[in-house]
């Protein structure tokens, strides 16, 4: 992998991190879908169409994130973000590194999946250092596994989807521009008082937070055409480096010591996936 795609995703998993951090902290998960589909719905007139063959792919990933999105939403209501998000980030690519050559044909070398096994192992590390850390929440554990699945899922039909469209940056603004819609008619329904008040209040968070989803999307799918999806995924899951620091220093959730040794062993990784 090219020392440039290296360095997007890098920063693609800090901008993951942070508009996490922002919905751990304050920010409704329905605000940041829908900042990111206000930037979209501006973008895209000037953008070329998708390709017809991906529109299925932009189907089912909407259909997808719509679970993603939901599922954060439950998981940092009911959690902390230094427990939840290692464990929500950290399965997916080894699942997708398992799926994405009998699905995709992609076959990855010796050295691409010792980066990927250091990187799960590393994340699977902060998982058990936040365990020992405070009191974990069943709940939390219980979404964010589910969460891991789901991630994993639209990890291969987005990978799949970006490289028949023709288009990165319009295929990935179509997915959230359609994504946005159904969550905050829900939300609306739900607990309109709620999402009123929230909007008066921290819109300018929310079109950060939105910003920060796109622009990390739109890092990450370009990069899975230029690379292996399997390498790209595991790479952007150095965003839980990121979000451990954010929970601690940003969020004040408990710091426990065994995340810096986890954190080098994610740090291996990708310098294992860049030598590959």
């Amino acid at each position: 992998m090219s020392t440039s795609v290296v360095l997007l995703v890098l920063f693609a998993a800090l901008l993951h991190a942070s508009w996490n951090a922002l919905v751990k902290a304050s920010l409704d998960i329905v605000l940041v879908t829908s900042g990111s589909a206000v930037f979209s719905a501006v973008a895209l007139p000037f953008l070329s169409l998708p390709v017809p063959a991906s529109w299925p792919y932009v189907g089912a990933s909407v259909v997808i994130h719509i679970a993603y999105f939901a599922l954060i939403g439950a998981a940092y209501r009911s959690g902390d973000m230094s427990h939840a998000y290692p464990l929500m980030r950290g399965a997916p690519p080894l699942l997708v590194a398992l799926a994405s050559g009998p699905v995709m044909g992609e076959r990855l070398a010796a050295g691409e999946w010792g980066g990927i096994l250091l990187i799960c192992g590393g994340i699977l590390g902060l998982f058990l250092a936040g365990r020992r850390s405070g009191v974990v929440s069943t709940a939390s554990t219980g979404f964010a596994l589910v969460n891991a699945v789901v991630i994993a899922g639209y990890t291969i039909v987005d990978g799949t989807g970006v490289r028949l469209s023709g288009h990165p940056v319009a295929y990935t603004m179509w997915i959230f521009l359609l994504t946005a819609p159904p969550m905050l008619a829900w939300a609306l329904l739900r607990r309109r008082v709620d999402i009123v008040r929230h909007v008066h209040a921290r819109w300018h968070l929310a079109l950060i937070g939105g910003a920060c989803t796109l622009g990390a999307y739109i890092l990450v799918l370009w990069a899975m055409t230029q690379a292996p999806i399997a390498m790209v995924a595991a790479l952007r899951e150095t965003a839980i480096i990121f979000g451990t620091g954010l929970s601690a220093f940003v969020l004040k959730e408990r710091f426990g010591w065994g995340r810096p040794a986890a954190a080098a062993i994610i740090l291996l990784g990708v310098i294992a996936i860049k030598l590959a």
